[in-house]
């Protein structure tokens, strides 16, 4: 097995943390690089919204670019992500009332603050084209996650009875695979029916996808025309993407789930030019930075 990517956190030189991340490329079907072991198994959470907006752009011919974006965004709360989530909902004939998450610890007490507002509304806005009732629209059993689980089975290449679940932090479900098999689903994500819609809604709106220091929006980001990448981060430091040129998925797990390490792996990795993950304080001082080791360990 291949050496993990290696990333080092230090303030003032001195190192103060050092994170494992396990990495995996597929293109037409195989592995053509891995970094550490590219069968780790975890869930996918967030990074699985691009799959699971999939049955909504199936039923749905009246989605805007912003519709789609916020469908598949893991949010930061900003006027325009809370504008783009409302819209959405207003589209499902639906309100905060119908949304079955929880409020989110430090945003405002009102479940369209919910990162995952923007999933929810599209998952209402699928009950609501399909006449499928909304009520219980998180539950295992309901049309929509079972819709779901149908779109990461196509992707992923499996049978949908293989997939493992459990449950995201936002009440729905979560599906769990090797990091080869999800790096397989984003390879395969550009060439599914009506998905490009979702590829290209994601490019053109990363802001609303995701926060602007996020590993996944720098990447959709990326000046580079050779390079025109399509990105998700999920909880627990995972992070998949799929270049549109090449058709290569990629998908990057820290092995202690810390976001951080995403940043530089991911540029090391797919050898791309990223910012420098600095470390400020509480005075806005440059104190550190998260950095892939270039010394020997």
């Amino acid at each position: 097995m291949p050496e993990p990517l290696i990333v080092e956190v230090r303030r003032n030189g001195i190192l103060e943390a050092v994170h494992r991340v396990h990495a995996v490329a597929v293109r037409d079907g195989a592995v053509v690089q891995e970094a550490g072991d590219a069968g780790f198994t975890c869930f996918m959470r967030s990074s699985s919204k691009p799959l699971q907006a999939l049955p909504l752009v199936r039923a749905r011919d009246d989605l805007t670019e912003e519709d789609i974006a916020i469908a598949c965004a893991s949010h930061r709360a900003t006027e325009e992500q809370l504008d783009a989530a409302r819209a959405l909902l207003k589209k499902a004939n639906a309100s905060e009332d119908d949304f079955e998450l929880g409020l989110q610890e430090g945003r405002p007490p009102h479940k369209i603050y919910n990162n995952c507002s923007g999933k929810h509304a599209g998952m209402l806005a699928l009950c609501d084209v399909n006449n499928w009732p909304k009520r219980g629209y998180h539950e295992s059993q309901h049309p929509v996650q079972q819709a779901c689980a149908e779109a990461h089975a196509e992707a992923a290449q499996t049978d949908q009875a293989e997939l493992a679940t459990g449950n995201d932090g936002c009440g729905v479900v979560t599906f769990a695979m090797p990091l080869e098999r999800m790096a397989l689903a984003f390879a395969n994500l550009p060439t599914l029916p009506h998905a490009q819609r979702i590829t290209q809604a994601m490019r053109a709106k990363p802001h609303l996808v995701g926060g602007a220091d996020g590993a996944d929006v720098l990447l959709m980001q990326h000046p580079d025309p050779s390079r025109q990448l399509v990105a998700k981060g999920g909880a627990e430091g995972l992070l998949c993407a799929v270049d549109l040129v090449t058709n290569t998925g990629y998908a990057l797990k820290a092995e202690d789930g810390d976001q951080r390490a995403l940043r530089p792996a991911a540029a090391a990795f797919m050898h791309l030019d990223l910012p420098l993950l600095q470390i400020e304080n509480t005075r806005g001082e440059i104190v550190g930075d998260v950095s892939l080791r270039t010394r020997p360990a």
